[in-house]
């Protein structure tokens, strides 16, 4: 118990980046005034110039601190340069009258309190200065919110740039894993056993076989900097992969896609539906005896892009069975969709669905 009450005593209270700078800022600027003042008031008064001290930090940190809670709740820290500009524009002069009203009215407020000579009013007062601290104002101010906004820009090129460099390391990894997968030396071997004897018994098919093992292997060597495909695209991929799996598993395999050709033309990460398909097969139809039915079913409603991949079977509990390919998937799909899209394995009717919904850009 010792130990830990010095712990908790020895623990420096954490101070953000924010209101490091607000403090520092608005001290620095404050001293500064005070300086001026010193410089051309013929009489200077200490506690007069550490009233005026704290009253400038506190108040211009509470008119800055305000904003910041606005715009935060309002998002404009993830506004475009374009839709950013022309708020600035009507914001600037809003808080430059903000800072004109409590800079006048804290300066009548301590001659009031601190000086003896007659005072004027407090409109005439106001109109004397109001013009000239709201020029100030409205220059201080803009200069704080170009501070505050060119951080939070450069802050978010910066998560965007992580991001991306993210997404482009888990889409290599995912390429060889589907190419290590593809280069499998028993589905290799497989598949040029079942080239072989098609050859002597089915020319034909032994050809088209050729083909499909050729078209799988360009697809995973010759796009590797392609993140995105056309959606007929990647159903052709799926397709062929299917084809060649049909000619080594023969009746055991059966398949059906039912695809929206609308969406052709929607983009979609390289290797998503393909790589639930080949999951399908190798946890799926591979482990049944009678072998069974792949469907993938492909639609739109309300803006939303719905893939379906289901086969026969039944989900282990070891969830992580599946490996590293739809985990790759799944941030594959976070990533390029800053986590508007999802990635769901279930048990539907006696089948396990493969589901992933994207929003169409």
């Amino acid at each position: 118990m010792l130990c830990l009450a010095q712990k908790i005593l020895k623990k420096k209270p954490y101070i953000s980046l924010y209101w490091k700078c607000q403090l520092i800022g608005w001290s620095v600027a404050a001293l500064y005034w005070t300086f001026q003042g010193a410089m051309d008031a013929r009489s200077f008064r200490f506690d007069l110039a550490v009233v005026q001290f704290v009253l400038d930090v506190a108040m211009y940190i509470l008119i800055t601190h305000l904003y910041r809670n606005f715009a935060k709740r309002k998002h404009w820290q993830d506004l475009t340069l374009e839709k950013l500009i022309w708020r600035m524009l009507i914001v600037t002069p809003v808080m430059g009258i903000f800072y004109a009203l409590v800079t006048v009215s804290k300066l009548y407020l301590v001659k009031l309190l601190f000086l003896s000579h007659p005072l004027q009013s407090f409109a005439d007062f106001f109109n004397a200065n109001a013009i000239g601290l709201f020029v100030a104002g409205t220059r201080l101010m803009a200069i704080w919110l170009l501070a505050y906004h060119l951080y939070h820009y450069a802050k978010r090129e910066m998560r965007l740039s992580v991001e991306n460099a993210r997404l482009e390391l888990s889409f290599k990894q995912s390429q060889l894993d589907n190419l290590s997968a593809q280069l499998n030396p028993h589905f290799l071997f497989n598949a040029l056993n079942n080239i072989k004897s098609l050859v002597y018994t089915r020319p034909d098919a032994a050809g088209r076989a050729i083909d499909l093992l050729g078209e799988l292997l360009r697809s995973g060597l010759y796009k590797g900097n392609t993140m995105l495909i056309r959606l007929n695209e990647e159903v052709g991929l799926v397709r062929d992969y299917l084809e060649l799996e049909g000619l080594r598993m023969e009746e055991r395999l059966q398949y059906e896609l039912d695809v929206d050709i609308s969406l052709s033309a929607l983009m979609v990460p390289r290797l998503c539906i393909q790589t639930l398909v080949e999951n399908a097969v190798k946890h799926g139809i591979a482990l049944e005896k009678q072998g069974g039915k792949i469907e993938v079913i492909i639609n739109e409603q309300g803006g939303i892009v719905s893939i379906y991949v289901l086969s026969p079977g039944k989900l282990k509990q070891d969830k992580t069975v599946a490996g590293i390919g739809l985990k790759n998937l799944k941030e594959r799909l976070d990533l390029s969709y800053q986590h508007r899209a999802s990635f769901n394995l279930y048990e539907a009717d006696q089948k396990v669905c493969a589901e992933i919904k994207i929003p169409i850009r």
